[in-house]
């Protein structure tokens, strides 16, 4: 088999590199090996193979074409007269033997077709809206969590869904008494519980419901579920069993027991073990309970009377237990227990009956509450919940938050969708971060998730940048507290990217404050995070590593998949977290940050020469406009993307094909300033984001872990940015109550 090489330069020389075939001959080799060519004049480069494979799936012939310049690869199979392999950067094509034009020819044949990219595409069309993008987009559902802020007794609210009671039902009601990840269980039992109850005469073919948020931005439900005549009107929130809800009277919870209950959190069994009287206390003993508030105003909007139906809340089905629960008296009792689970109310009544059809005049309502605390109460102090006043509750809650927000910094754009979504996603994040409520250390808990410095790292700084810096700092301080006697962090499980990355975040909050006498403090866990580091990349300055493309790369699993490597996702938070280091530094320790720094540039350097090196070893991809581009891995040993198979190891993972790396490939090595935006491998990175890794700019299934976004911001190119956010936040939100899932298909909201 022949191939032709079509060079678009005067000049050009170096060396033909066959993988999984043997090379033959080339038309122009000057040299005594076999492998070397010469064109003084640039022109066409014949190579003839003796052995190849241009077979289907993995390990198939990979030609390398290594010159001192703008070296890069492909797979043989892909050599098509039709669709030529042609690199307009680097003024280089490569067509079958048997195609005998040249580069000017071919070029003109290319751009003669006037093919657009998604990127040409973007450029030429209006500008991107959220409008716009919802049309298109799905349209998500996903349970309300509400709560307290800095308590880790929580509840999930919305229609009856799929883990709830097996079917997805489109009615209100559920509510789930969490502590932060996981569920109440029923005594003795590993199973969670969970509170059902019905509104309305049930599913039908048009089902009607809308939810918002109070002023769009608040913890508190607003819903109606529209069932034609009778209209049910939804309210609900979370305050105290016996005081308003206020600054004075939040106590939070303790952020050890907040950490246990943390999902995939990183505590060895003895320390949970250790932990069992705090527990106890934090889940069981709490002088006060929090209290879901559940209001259904069922109002009748029709000209003639029309029954309203209610049903009381009721538990979730207990694997091998049954008959533990009754109705009486409006109460919803676990029997064997005596303790009362949730609470209902008739026009503030108790409710009588366990199921109810209550005829409404035409123009009239009739009121249905629900109280549920977050533990199940003896029967005295449920009695005191039939008096619970829940305007003023409500009244205290709503002030509660606006005060909250009030404290915060003020971000006004154009659309509302947009400014609610910045107000509610700051106090989502704010219900979501546990502690005590004044002092001591606090976990940034990302949805579901234990605290981990990479996905901590976010929130952590939206607080710096919306002036909650001592929060911040308290979010910090619980990362700090939990170090590792080497210097090593960790606290989401197995994952090794956190170090880096808590610097990075730190970097940044002493950049919003200044705060010399607290970097004075914390410099000293500081620099034992960085001796780890420095001493983990120092492992992997070994000769054999330079010709892998690993060289002075830290290795190590950043994600599920058991992938133990040299990722480029690692080493840019390890990067950008040593340069804020030696930026900190710079101001109370000098010396130390000089040495720091000229360690950073050399990392940098090992960092960029590992990425020009997989760059010439990736086999080059076709693109919408007739070019084609190499497409990195996700980590340095591998050759070029994942899911091309090149190496033959399965890629799919969470949804996709793409994900290792679409998600956490080199992308993040320009968005933490490992790279520069503008340079050749940031240009290539971007023009492989393309179709099959995104659709319309969006990435798949975890899409804001792409940060391509922050790339088109930082090369200028607008419109390819606000495809990306549009698409992203659309699809992925929950657009009533602007809660977001971890992945499209679901999974951690």
């Amino acid at each position: 088999m022949k191939v032709a090489i079509l060079f678009g330069k005067d000049k050009i020389e170096g060396r033909i590199n066959v993988v999984n075939g043997v090379l033959k001959n080339l038309s122009a080799n000057n040299g005594s090996d076999l492998n070397d060519f010469q064109l003084p004049r640039g022109g066409r480069l014949e190579i003839m193979l003796a052995d190849f494979s241009i077979k289907r799936g993995a390990h198939p012939t990979i030609i390398n074409v290594l010159t001192n310049e703008n070296a890069f690869s492909f797979f043989l199979r892909d050599i098509n007269s039709k669709f030529p392999i042609y690199i307009p950067e680097f003024k280089v094509a490569a067509v079958p033997a048997n195609d005998l034009r040249n580069f000017q020819e071919l070029t003109a044949t290319v751009d003669s077709q006037c093919l657009l990219s998604d990127f040409d595409r973007f450029e030429n069309e209006a500008e991107e809206s959220y409008e716009n993008a919802c049309i298109y987009n799905r349209n998500q559902y996903c349970p309300t969590w509400l709560g307290l802020s800095r308590d880790m007794r929580m509840f999930r609210v919305g229609l009856q869904d799929t883990a709830a009671c097996n079917c997805e039902y489109n009615y209100f009601g559920l509510i789930n008494p969490v502590y932060h990840s996981f569920g109440r269980k029923y005594k003795d039992t590993d199973h969670d519980y969970k509170i059902l109850f019905e509104i309305g005469p049930g599913e039908n073919c048009r089902n009607n419901i809308t939810r918002r948020l109070e002023c769009g931005t608040l913890p508190i439900l607003r819903a109606v579920q529209d069932e034609a005549d009778i209209q049910y009107h939804v309210t609900s929130f979370v305050s105290l069993e016996n005081n308003l809800i206020s600054e004075k009277s939040l106590r939070g919870s303790d952020w050890q027991a907040a950490y246990v209950n943390s999902g995939f959190n990183a505590l060895k069994p003895e320390e949970k073990e250790n932990m069992k009287e705090l527990l106890d206390f934090e889940m069981n003993q709490r002088e006060e309970e929090t209290i879901c508030a559940f209001r259904v105003e069922a109002v009748n909007v029709s000209k003639t009377p029309n029954y309203a139906f209610f049903k009381a809340p009721h538990c979730s089905a207990i694997p091998g237990k049954t008959g533990i629960t009754k109705f009486s008296n409006g109460k919803s009792i676990f029997s064997k227990l005596n303790k009362v689970y949730a609470l209902a109310l008739i026009d503030g009544e108790a409710m009588p009956d366990e199921e109810m059809a209550i005829l409404v005049a035409p123009g009239e309502k009739v009121v249905f509450d629900i109280f549920v605390p977050h533990s199940p109460l003896s029967e005295e102090r449920t009695e005191k919940l039939f008096s619970w006043n829940f305007e003023k509750q409500l009244d205290a809650c709503r002030d509660f938050w606006m005060k909250k927000l009030e404290s915060a910094a003020k971000i006004k754009v154009p659309e509302v969708a947009i400014n609610e979504s910045i107000q509610a996603g700051l106090l989502h994040c704010d219900i979501n971060t546990l502690g005590l409520a004044q002092d001591g250390p606090t976990l940034a808990t990302v949805g579901w998730y234990a605290p981990i410095g990479t996905e901590s790292a976010p929130m952590i700084q939206i607080y710096d940048s919306m002036g909650w810096h001592k929060l911040a700092e308290r979010c910090i301080d619980f990362f700090l507290v939990r170090q590792q006697e080497n210097g090593y962090i960790q606290n989401y499980f197995n994952y090794q990217s956190e170090t880096g990355p808590l610097l990075w975040t730190v970097g940044e909050h002493f950049r919003y404050t200044q705060d010399i006498d607290w970097l004075k403090s914390v410099m000293p866990k500081l620099k034992k995070a960085t001796s780890f580091l420095l001493e983990w990349r120092e492992r992997n300055k070994r000769p054999e590593l330079r010709n892998k493309g690993c060289y002075g790369l830290i290795e190590g699993k950043i994600a599920d998949p058991e992938d133990y490597y040299h990722s480029y996702f690692l080493n840019a938070g390890t990067y950008v977290g040593l340069s804020r280091m030696a930026e900190m530094a710079s101001v109370v320790e000098p010396d130390y940050a000089a040495e720091l720094q000229s360690e950073v540039l050399a990392y940098q350097q090992d960092i960029r020469n590992a990425i020009y090196f997989a760059q010439a070893q990736a086999p080059v991809i076709p693109l919408g406009d007739g070019s084609w581009a190499p497409a990195l891995p996700a980590w340095a040993e591998y050759t070029g993307a994942n899911h091309l198979y090149a190496d033959g190891e399965l890629a799919f993972t969470h949804g996709s094909f793409v994900l290792r790396g679409g998600i956490l490939g080199a992308n993040w090595l320009v968005y933490q300033e490992a790279l520069d935006p503008n340079e050749n491998a940031s240009d290539f990175i971007m023009k492989t984001n393309q179709y099959p890794v995104t659709r319309e700019n969006a990435a798949l299934s975890q899409p804001y872990y792409g940060r391509h976004d922050f790339i088109h911001i930082k090369r200028g190119e607008v419109k390819a940015f606000l495809k990306t956010y549009y698409n992203q936040l659309t699809a992925l939100q929950d657009r009533g109550t602007y809660t977001f899932w971890e992945h499209y298909h679901h999974e951690s909201e």
